[in-house]
């Protein structure tokens, strides 16, 4: 039994998640709704005297873009559920956002700040997309909308917008970077992703509950269609869902004066976070990241773990080169499953809350046990990361701790190379990506590459440039490293990339 005073003792009492899927778009359930049915649900689950969302001090929100017109929900919320918690925050919607405000949650109880937090968060993109479809006539993509609204830069003019123009980048650099062809990375990403198909079709909040194999993942066709190269429809985050997800967490004192049975319990360890540079071309590579590697490491060594410690881990899948990253800091196996939720392909990518989901399922995975589990959420463009541990039982952890692992990332960290927007001459293909319209052809490809003088700078592969394209995409010779030439001769002045 941890020697803190029961009152400074954090415990998860109480998980909830819903999903909502309407038959017709019209009568679904907004953002707001889906998080008052998560928390209403998570009272529910904590059991014994109840009355924690009337009582709660502390409630902070994962923010959602689904339904822009609600926002700020945290109020709306608030009112909705009769609650008039001290302290409110409403974050932005970023993939870690769940994992640390649960390590915050813990640290206000752990200051005697707040006897009972609640952390929730909710998307319905399915629903807020087919709505605007149905008002427009055509497919509508409100995150890819969402970006355009919010993004303008030299990355965005050459066309990297959104998650699925980015992660791409990472994934073929790290290929390249760890040795593996084209067909090896994809078998990688398929053995992991077909875990997590596994997962999610026992898993009753999953959005997605049907086995996979790796070949079906990976293999692009009809039902499963190229989205950036090399990753298909079932290889990226299914942000097309209506889910939300919450938790109560309280002081173990709170949780024994107020009943609930010690078998329920779930115990909060050390956590550690640290982000990366906003602007990905300020980042040194595309195949390390100094502040995911210090945050896993962090998170293990401070809850006195090794990667055989967790019975069980989550780490967060919006495309596979994170968890293939993150599986190579920790030694994490192949072949032991990187969720207990399902993924964010096949559990569901709400944004910024999937990791609220994660947390619900991984409480649930150790209640009544004496097993461990790590927790793992990133957030942007693999730029924020914070992880900590779960517990069935105490363990050694003292609150308040501080998490901030930053100042030592930023020490790892080797210096970015400058960015010369201007480049014209011969180049060094750095990594690169194939961005696919929906009807399954290229669209264009966009490269990033160093020059003679270890600058960085992008260019454009046009659709018709087959014989590019093929070169990219063919699989029979790492593009990365080639040389290429880059000349502004595009229609619209961009920059193009042509292989020597």
């Amino acid at each position: 039994m941890s020697a803190e005073p029961a009152e400074r003792v954090p415990v998860i009492v109480g998980v909830g998640q819903a999903n909502d899927r309407p038959d017709d778009p019209a009568d679904g359930l907004n953002s707001l709704a889906l998080m008052a049915e998560a928390l209403e649900l998570a009272q529910r689950d904590a059991a014994g005297a109840g009355g924690w969302l009337a009582d709660c001090d502390a409630l902070a929100v994962v923010g959602q873009i689904s339904w822009p017109q609600i926002n700020p929900v945290a109020a709306k919320l608030t009112a909705r559920l009769g609650m008039a918690p001290a302290h409110v925050e409403e974050t932005l919607p970023h993939g870690d956002s769940p994992v640390r405000m649960l390590s915050e949650a813990a640290n206000r109880i752990g200051r005697g700040e707040a006897v009972i937090c609640a952390i929730v968060g909710g998307e319905a993109l399915r629903t807020a997309g087919q709505l605007a479809a149905r008002t427009a006539g055509t497919a509508h993509d409100p995150l890819r909308h969402a970006a355009h609204r919010r993004r303008t830069g030299y990355a965005q003019t050459y066309g990297l917008t959104v998650p699925t123009d980015i992660y791409p980048l990472y994934e073929n650099a790290c290929r390249a970077a760890w040795g593996q062809s084209l067909a090896e990375g994809q078998a990688e990403s398929g053995a992991i992703w077909a875990q997590m198909s596994a997962v999610a079709a026992v898993n009753p909040h999953a959005w997605l509950r049907q086995e996979r194999t790796a070949d079906e993942i990976v293999a692009p066709g009809e039902r499963n269609r190229p989205v950036a190269f090399p990753y298909t429809k079932l290889q990226v985050a299914n942000a097309a869902v209506n889910q939300g997800a919450g938790f109560i967490v309280t002081s173990l004192a709170e949780a024994r004066r107020r009943k609930v049975p010690e078998e329920r319990l779930i115990f909060i360890g050390h956590g550690a976070s640290a982000h990366e540079p906003a602007s990905i071309l300020e980042r040194p590579d595309f195949v390390s990241s100094a502040s995911m590697e210090l945050v896993l490491r962090a998170a293990l060594d401070r809850n006195g773990l090794s990667a055989d410690g967790p019975a069980a881990a989550e780490l967060y899948s919006c495309f596979p080169c994170v968890p293939k990253m993150a599986r190579r800091v920790i030694g994490w196996p192949v072949d032991r499953p990187v969720t207990v939720f399902g993924g964010l392909t096949f559990g569901g990518g709400p944004i910024g809350n999937y990791m609220s989901h994660a947390v619900a399922a991984m409480v649930e995975h150790l209640r009544g046990t004496d097993g461990c589990g790590l927790l793992f959420g990133n957030g942007g463009y693999a730029t924020y990361n914070h992880a900590l541990v779960l517990s069935g039982q105490p363990r050694a952890a003292r609150f308040p701790q501080n998490f901030d692992v930053q100042a030592a990332a930023d020490a790892a960290r080797r210096p970015a190379p400058p960015v010369d927007e201007d480049y014209a001459g011969p180049a060094m293909l750095e990594t690169w990506t194939v961005h696919y319209a929906r009807d399954g052809n290229p669209r264009s490809a966009t490269v990033v590459s160093r020059t003679p003088a270890g600058a960085r700078t992008l260019a454009l592969v046009p659709a018709d440039d087959t014989v590019a394209i093929a070169a990219l995409t063919g699989g029979l010779a790492e593009p990365v490293g080639s040389a290429g030439r880059i000349t502004f001769d595009l229609p619209d002045g961009l920059a193009r990339w042509r292989f020597a």
